[in-house]
């Protein structure tokens, strides 16, 4: 596969587009083979489907065009969700969450450090791989230094504004 400069695309991205043709196809087979037969699809099967077709199109605009997403991660679930839903407004593809998970291949991940104590040893090894974003209502020496060891690009007090996270996402981003 060449691109319309006649260079070849990155591996990552072949294969990403060729996991995603899979999946596309996977998707219109099973319609049609409902269509045919009259039955309906079930609508897990379909939205499992199309999250995974979506998953796919993130890895093939982030190996195309080095775009990123955004893990926002608070206890507090409410909080993380209104950040998460500011900066989807904002045209980033941000998702918020109350508890750590796997870490997506470049992703920023704005942290709240208050849920630090709680991480296992890979899961600790993974955020501070991330370098991650921290935000927290603590501004004593112990909390600085919890965030230098999880390796954190920004530390940010609560409470936070927007303005001030995209600025600290870009800044995260840059540095790749």
């Amino acid at each position: 596969m060449e691109s319309a400069t006649g260079s070849s695309p990155s591996p990552e991205l072949a294969a990403a587009l060729h996991r995603l043709r899979s999946t596309l196809a996977r998707l219109k087979a099973e319609l049609e083979l409902a269509q045919a037969e009259g039955t309906p699809v079930p609508p897990e099967r379909l939205v499992r489907d199309l999250n995974e077709a979506l998953d796919l199109l993130r890895t093939v605009e982030q190996a195309a065009f080095g775009t990123f997403s955004v893990l926002v991660v608070d206890d507090d679930a409410r909080l993380a969700e209104l950040t998460a839903r500011g900066l989807r407004r904002l045209g980033y593809d941000a998702e918020s969450a109350d508890a750590l998970r796997d870490i997506r291949p470049h992703e920023v991940v704005v942290f709240d450090l208050g849920l630090a104590v709680g991480l296992g040893e890979d899961a600790r090894s993974a955020l501070k791989a991330a370098r991650p974003i921290v935000v927290t209502g603590a501004s004593d020496p112990g909390s600085r230094a919890l965030a230098a060891d999880l390796d954190a690009s920004d530390y940010l007090l609560k409470p936070v504004e927007l303005e001030d996270v995209v600025a600290a996402i870009n800044r995260r981003a840059a540095k790749g």
